[in-house]
């Protein structure tokens, strides 16, 4: 028998329906997880294990009842990410300026999962102010990869992506504005999904950006589609949220006829040998169960997503955070006040605009390709990970010969934040042959979260991925 530290959350919950576990003996296991492999990986930060345990065993209780009914993720551990409200508990989102702020009102994401019976057992860490593409800052140091400790785990939902990975958590939440969800997937080996805008609703000004989305992180598709469909749905402080819970179903490996276009660069991406191979490969898989793929020329280019990008954080964002850091810039991170300075010098009357008739040709480019085919396949990243700790505002990051951006040059991610609507499932594609997993995104069309569901799971049933990694020593 594995350990169930290393079971996805589906499967963790069926062993408390069938009284195979209890809530208590799992969350003890994570524990003893948490202990051995957290000092090496430092993918969590402030932990609630006391409170979890109490929680666990009235979890344990309401199973062993008759009449108990159980609810559906009736305790299950969850890390939430460090950005993310928690009502009554610190959200520092890695920043010393955020150390003593306790939010008063939990985020609509956390108060669906906790009313669905999840447990919150530790806060997953994140960069500060979640800006940059890895995971480290200054209040909680640096977050290491599971599978090789030398590379860094993605940004910015980064400590969830490797407290998933390291098996101390079945189920981890992230949010996405630029590729945070699926970077961090993508690097750590695990699922992430960004769903399409107003799916899962975003309290308050952030729910009214559409380049804004909280989503599910864990260690399987029908992990992340049993969550999706949990906390999908109408909510008062989202007036933008869908009406309707969506709806996914059971899950269907079956991807006979089902029309898929690929392309490993979208036409302008630095991606590496390894990710085009990995990303080939998983076309190749879906090929050979019955899928039409088709390699489609489809080019975005670089400039222009850099171009919408920064026009639109600094008309949003950007703003935000200089009065959140006003007078205190000493106690930043540098990373985030190099970010700045590049919104600052963009900003002009017209910025704005002109970064959305950007994102409008552009999405309309994919949005052809998504005409006849039901999905795109891509790289999530151009290369497997970055080191760990390095801090590339600082210190340049060449590939191929060629400096390259690292907010803007490596990650086709933030291409599908431009496309807000259209949801994006990340899953394990391959490893670099330094051990570091490599993801592929599945990009479906507006609104259609059961296809990119269906064809993620058809490239889990046929080549399943590791769940957990094993850590030297």
């Amino acid at each position: 028998m594995t350990n169930p530290t290393e079971w996805s959350a589906t499967r963790v919950l069926q062993a408390f329906r069938r009284h195979e576990l209890s809530p208590v003996d799992y969350l003890t296991l994570l524990v003893e997880t948490i202990e051995s492999t957290q000092p090496q990986v430092n993918a969590l930060g402030d932990q609630y294990l006391d409170e979890a345990m109490a929680a666990a065993a009235v979890a344990t209780k309401r199973y062993a009842r008759p009449t108990g009914d159980p609810r559906p993720l009736e305790g299950l551990p969850v890390v939430v990410k460090d950005e993310t409200e928690v009502a009554g508990r610190r959200s520092t989102n890695g920043s010393l300026l955020l150390s003593d702020y306790v939010s008063e009102d939990s985020d609509p994401f956390v108060e669906r999962l906790l009313a669905a019976g999840a447990i919150i057992h530790a806060r997953g860490l994140t960069p500060e102010f979640s800006v940059p593409f890895w995971t480290h800052s200054r209040m909680w140091g640096v977050t290491r990869n599971p599978w090789n400790l030398a590379f860094d785990v993605g940004g910015s939902s980064g400590g969830s992506a490797a407290a998933l990975a390291a098996g101390m958590t079945p189920l981890a939440t992230g949010s996405d504005i630029g590729g945070s969800i699926r970077v961090p997937a993508s690097c750590c080996g695990v699922v992430g999904y960004m769903p399409p805008s107003g799916r899962i609703p975003v309290a308050g000004a952030w729910g009214r950006d559409d380049w804004s989305h909280v989503g599910p992180m864990a260690r399987s598709v029908a992990d992340c589609a049993l969550v999706t469909e949990l906390v999908s749905g109408a909510h008062p402080r989202d007036h933008f949220s869908l009406r309707d819970p969506v709806q996914i179903g059971p899950l269907d490996p079956d991807v006979r006829g089902v029309r898929i276009a690929m392309s490993v660069d979208l036409g302008d991406w630095p991606v590496t040998d390894e990710v085009a191979a990995a990303t080939r490969s998983t076309a190749e898989a879906l090929t050979e169960l019955g899928a039409v793929v088709t390699e489609v020329d489809v080019t975005i280019e670089r400039e222009a997503v850099r171009q919408a990008s920064i026009a639109h954080n600094a008309a949003l964002f950007g703003v935000v955070l200089e009065l959140e850091i006003a007078g205190r810039e000493a106690e930043v991170n540098p990373y985030v006040l190099a970010w700045l300075r590049e919104l600052a010098e963009a900003r002009s009357p017209t910025a704005f605009f002109e970064g959305r008739q950007i994102e409008a040709a552009l999405a309309e480019r994919i949005d052809r390709v998504l005409v006849d085919h039901e999905v795109l396949l891509c790289p999530a990243l151009c290369i497997p990970a970055l080191g760990a700790g390095v801090d590339h505002t600082q210190t340049p990051f060449v590939l191929d010969g060629v400096v390259r951006d690292t907010f803007h040059d490596l990650h086709l991610t933030e291409v599908f934040n431009i496309t807000g609507r259209c949801p994006v499932l990340t899953v394990p594609a391959g490893r670099s042959q330094e051990g570091v997993p490599i993801g592929v995104q599945i990009v479906g069309r507006t609104y259609d979260d059961r296809s990119v569901f269906r064809v993620g799971a058809a490239i889990e049933a046929l080549r399943p991925w590791p769940l957990v990694a094993e850590l030297p020593g």
